[in-house]
C-alpha cells in the first residue's frame, strides 16, 4: 500500500525540490548523481569560477589532495563526454560545501539545478530559461527572471577599445548600477561622450523585456552587439511560445566572469529573499577550458535561502496544538489527529497536567483540547 501525506508537514526546501525533480523530468533532464568528493586539482584550475577560493580539503588514503565539493558544474562538465551533434540533459540535487559570508564557518548547502551540453540552439537555450522561470514560480508566486548577454558587453567593450583592466573596472560599475562613476572613469580613460553615454544608459537600463529592448537598441555598436541582442529576442519569443516570459526583465547589471560565460546569462529572485536565488547562464568559455567544444547552459537554484523564505511566509510552528492529559482515550486522540491532518493541517499532539502548562515555545494557529470526549478551542492569552 503506497503511503501518502500532506506536503504541509515539509519544509519549503523540501517541497520545493521535490516539485524541481518532477518539472526537470518533464522536460527530459535526467539526475546526476556524484561524489561528495573530487580531485582538488579541479578547483585549483577553476578558482575564479567559483563563489569563493576557500575549500574544505583532505587527503586520501593514497596521498592524494581531494576536496568537498564547492559546485556542481565543473563536476559535470568534468565527466560529461563532448559532443556537437547531441544534446545530454542532467539535473541534480547535491550539498555543497562554501564559506558563509556572515559567519565565516563552512556551510553544507543544498544546490538544485540543470545542465544543458552538447548541440544548443535558440530552442534549448529557451527551454532553459523557462524552465529557470519556472522554478522560481514553483517557490513563489512573486518573482522575476532578469537576463543579461555576456556577448552584448564584450562586443560593446571592444568597440570602445579598453584594456582589460578598464573594461573589468567599468564591468564592475556597471554591475554596481554605478553611472556616476562610470562617467568619472570614461573622463580618467579619455572617453568620446557617445561611449560614456552608451556605458551610463546600460548600467541603468532596467526592464520588462519587450519595454526596454528598444533602448539596448540605442545602445548598440553593431556587430557582436547587434548578434547579441537578436539571439535575446528569438529566445524570448520562444520562451513566449512556450508559455511563459512574463517575468524576464533585461538588466545588464547582471555580470559574470568572462572567462567562463560568453552568451545569455540570468538571474532569479522571488520576494522576502534580498539576493538571488537562482543563478545561471551560457558558459562555452567554460567548456573550451577543458578542451570540449559542446555548447553548454545551465543554472542552479540555492535552495538553502527557502529556510529564511519560510521563516517570514510562516508565523507558527504548526496549524493545531493539540492538548490532552493522562485521562484522555488513546484511540478517541489518535482519531482526532487523523481527523486534522486528513484536512491538510499539522498537528503536535502534547500531554500536558493543566491548561496553564501548555508550552510558550511552540507557536500555533489554533491551541484546541480534547477533553470529555469533544475538541474544545482554548482562547490565547494577549
Amino acid at each position: 500500500m503506497a503511503m501518502t501525506f500532506s506536503e504541509d508537514v515539509l519544509k519549503n526546501e523540501e517541497k520545493a525540490m521535490m516539485s524541481l525533480r518532477a518539472l526537470y523530468r518533464k522536460y527530459g533532464y535526467s539526475q546526476y548523481k556524484m561524489s561528495k568528493f573530487e580531485e582538488y586539482d579541479l578547483y585549483v584550475r577553476n578558482k575564479s569560477f567559483l563563489a569563493s577560493e576557500q575549500i574544505i580539503t583532505f587527503n586520501d588514503m593514497n596521498g592524494k589532495l581531494m576536496a568537498l565539493k564547492p559546485d556542481v558544474t565543473l563536476s559535470i562538465v568534468k565527466n560529461t563526454k563532448d559532443s556537437d551533434v547531441s544534446l545530454c540533459k542532467y539535473f541534480y540535487n547535491e550539498n555543497v560545501y562554501r564559506l558563509s559570508h556572515t559567519s565565516r564557518e563552512f556551510k553544507e548547502r543544498m544546490q538544485v539545478g540543470l545542465e544543458c551540453i552538447g548541440n544548443l540552439d535558440v530552442y534549448s537555450m529557451s527551454e532553459v530559461i523557462l524552465l529557470a522561470e519556472k522554478s522560481l514560480q514553483t517557490i513563489s508566486g512573486r518573482y522575476s527572471l532578469d537576463i543579461s548577454h555576456m556577448g552584448f558587453l564584450s562586443g560593446l567593450l571592444d568597440s570602445i577599445g579598453l584594456s582589460d583592466m578598464e573594461a573589468s573596472e567599468i564591468l564592475r560599475c556597471v554591475s554596481e548600477k554605478n553611472a556616476p562613476e562610470i562617467n568619472k572613469l570614461c573622463a580618467s580613460y579619455g572617453l568620446g561622450d557617445d561611449a560614456c553615454q552608451r556605458l551610463m544608459k546600460l548600467a541603468s537600463l532596467y526592464g520588462p523585456f519587450e519595454d526596454t529592448v528598444s533602448e539596448l537598441r540605442e545602445i548598440s555598436t553593431g556587430g557582436k552587439t547587434d548578434e547579441a541582442i537578436e539571439e535575446l529576442e528569438l529566445i524570448y519569443k520562444t520562451v513566449k511560445s512556450l508559455g511563459g516570459g512574463e517575468s524576464i526583465r533585461l538588466d545588464f547589471s547582471i555580470v559574470n566572469d568572462m572567462n567562463y560565460y560568453s552568451g545569455v546569462i540570468f538571474q532569479g529572485f522571488i520576494d522576502g529573499i534580498p539576493t538571488g536565488i537562482l543563478s545561471g547562464g551560457r558558459y562555452d568559455n567554460l567548456m573550451q577550458r577543458f578542451g570540449k567544444k559542446s555548447g553548454a547552459i545551465g543554472f542552479a537554484v540555492y535552495i538553502d535561502l527557502l529556510e529564511r523564505y519560510g521563516e517570514v511566509k510562516r508565523a507558527y510552528d504548526v496549524d493545531v496544538l493539540l492538548l490532552y492529559d493522562g485521562q484522555t482515550d488513546m484511540e478517541l486522540l489518535a482519531q482526532t489527529v487523523k481527523t486534522l491532518t486528513d484536512k491538510n493541517e499539522s498537528v503536535r499532539a502534547l500531554k500536558i497536567d493543566t491548561i496553564s502548562a501548555a508550552p510558550d515555545s511552540v507557536k500555533a494557529g489554533r491551541l484546541v483540547i480534547l477533553k470529555d470526549g469533544r475538541l474544545e478551542d482554548i482562547e490565547a492569552d494577549d
